[in-house]
């Protein structure tokens, strides 16, 4: 008996081993426009993937452009809240364009000297 093509809602969701891992769906299997425009972006992530040496977004293609009391933020999952973007930048109306913005102040602020993490990093580090 072959599976009915909308057990995605039908169920949970939750079928590759990756998904098992982590307890939930990823968005981008099952809706291609959740997968990000790679000529969209930017300088720095193009160098960043470089240097990573990835040929896509990899961990970063579900971090999008969101709103934390109405002023454009991107989420950050180590410290688990909202990283606002600076009032004085301008946005692109391209929700692609905004999500690779997102993306890269992500990028940057979790390498900067004053994220969170390096303080628990210097608190707890055992070597």
């Amino acid at each position: 008996m072959s599976e009915s093509i909308d057990h995605h809602l039908d169920g949970g969701g939750i079928d590759s081993d990756r998904e098992k891992i982590i307890g939930q769906h990823i968005g981008y299997r099952y809706d291609v426009n959740l997968i990000p425009d790679m000529e969209r972006c930017t300088p720095f992530l193009k160098k960043y993937m470089e240097i990573m040496g990835w040929d896509d977004l990899n961990w970063l293609e579900d971090v999008h452009m969101g709103y934390e009391e109405s002023r454009a933020a991107v989420f950050d999952r180590n410290i688990n809240g909202w990283v606002t973007v600076p009032e004085d930048m301008e946005l692109p109306d391209n929700q692609q364009d905004r999500d690779m913005i997102a993306r890269e102040l992500l990028i940057k602020f979790q390498m900067a000297t004053n994220h969170p993490m390096v303080d628990l990093n210097k608190a707890y580090r055992k070597f």
